[in-house]
């Protein structure tokens, strides 16, 4: 094992946080970018599948970063982590632009899917969404996943979205246009609480772990979805802002605008 602790208890109200990835020169890179964001503590690293699994039961992070190829296999400490530490929130961060292993790491529970080619001011806007309770597909991804759609939407689609009452379909039809649960409870008139409450309905129907899984599973059983495909990927990071227009790139409102990329020297 190669866990490494740092520093002391993490200050109350912080983001704690683990970073794990068997390449020392990025782990440290993205170690020292977290540690520089308000609000963020990094509590423990590593650079195998085991160290991940232990780290979230010794440590229980908030948030777990972890790259795909991993010693041990990163979809299989995701799966792992996200079965029996349901806190941990997983994210993928790593160089696979692969459409199967977006597919692998979201059926294994991920949260988050992060290309490395990331900014670093990038990667803590999505940590913090995260901990709000969203999700997050690299936009170039998603653009090429839905062209690729057919090849594996089809293995996570059954006939459980057809046990959905009315409004929890209502809610998973405004989930998969990238609302958060805050506009979501606005357009419905409803509080918060109570969408809250249809989602964790809809996940245990759906028996998936997060919203991109449920949005991708109704989307692929429902007909009456008012919104193109194009938007199941929308990345929940947005604030309030509007549907993409066919014209817009999907990195448009998806993070933002600023380009501080990870440097490493």
């Amino acid at each position: 094992m190669h866990i490494h602790a740092t520093g002391g208890a993490a200050p109350a109200g912080s983001i704690r946080i683990a970073v794990i990835d068997d390449h020392p020169i990025f782990r440290e890179g993205t170690v020292g970018v977290l540690r520089g964001a308000d609000g963020m503590e990094v509590i423990a690293e590593g650079a195998t599948a085991t160290d991940a699994v232990a780290i979230a039961r010794e440590r229980t992070p908030d948030v777990i970063l972890l790259d795909l190829y991993l010693p041990g296999g990163g979809v299989v400490a995701a799966a792992s982590i996200s079965r029996d530490y349901p806190r941990v929130r997983v994210v993928a961060l790593t160089a696979s632009e692969d459409e199967e292993d977006v597919a692998s790491a979201l059926r294994a529970g991920a949260r988050g899917y992060v290309l490395k080619g990331s900014s670093g001011f990038e990667v803590v806007e999505i940590v913090r969404a995260i901990v709000r309770g969203e999700t997050y597909v690299a936009p170039s991804l998603a653009a090429r996943l839905l062209i690729k759609k057919d090849k594996w939407i089809e293995a996570i689609v059954d006939d459980r979205a057809r046990d959905l009452n009315s409004p929890e379909e209502s809610v998973l039809v405004l989930v998969s246009r990238g609302m958060s649960n805050k506009e979501i409870a606005r357009t419905l008139k409803c509080t918060e609480r109570t969408v809250k409450h249809h989602m964790t309905n809809i996940m245990k129907k759906l028996d998936v772990r997060n919203r991109v899984q449920a949005a991708l599973k109704f989307h692929g059983t429902s007909e009456n979805l008012s919104q193109p495909r194009s938007n199941i990927f929308a990345c929940d990071i947005r604030a309030a802002a509007p549907p993409l227009s066919s014209s817009q790139s999907f990195m448009t409102n998806a993070v933002p605008s600023r380009r501080e990329r990870l440097s490493y020297k």
